[in-house]
């Protein structure tokens, strides 16, 4: 069985620099063509745990400055002001974008407004905890405090 280097990660196989078995022809007539391994050489192999490396250091240091931003959004209530009617339902709602921009304001933090996790818009006046996931494994709890205009 020749060894393979994965330059992508492969369902059922391995990921991203993983070198894995498999048999000539899949090599040759699926991985190869398609640019998801090469063959293992001596060369690539050295370059393979160079970048490995690499990648582990760069994750590791995504992951410590997500904790330290997750220290600073734990401690964080954030106060969004919109129009309510008398009895405390907003006349639109506080979307994810409205908390992204909210922490962008008070803290600098560019935070996606896709990894604010709120199963459904806030329509009515009040205090709310809202997840956050700022990386692999790290979220953050953030208390927002929506109030009458």
């Amino acid at each position: 069985m020749p060894e393979a280097i994965l330059l992508k990660d492969v369902d059922g196989i391995g990921s991203r620099g993983a070198v894995v078995d498999v048999s000539k022809g899949y090599l040759r007539n699926f991985l190869i063509p398609r640019k998801l391994a090469a063959p293992a050489t001596k060369g690539l192999l050295r370059e393979a745990t160079r970048t490995q490396d690499a990648y582990n250091k760069a994750t590791a240091g995504r992951i410590t400055q997500a904790q330290d931003y997750a220290e600073q959004l734990n401690k964080t209530v954030l106060t969004i002001s919109q129009q309510a009617g008398e009895d405390g339902r907003l006349f639109g709602s506080v979307t994810t974008q409205d908390i992204a921009e909210a922490i962008k304001e008070a803290r600098g933090i560019d935070v996606d407004r896709r990894k604010i996790h709120l199963d459904d818009p806030i329509k009515n006046v009040g205090t709310y905890q809202v997840v956050l996931e700022l990386s692999d494994g790290v979220t953050a709890t953030v208390k927002v405090m929506v109030s009458e205009a």
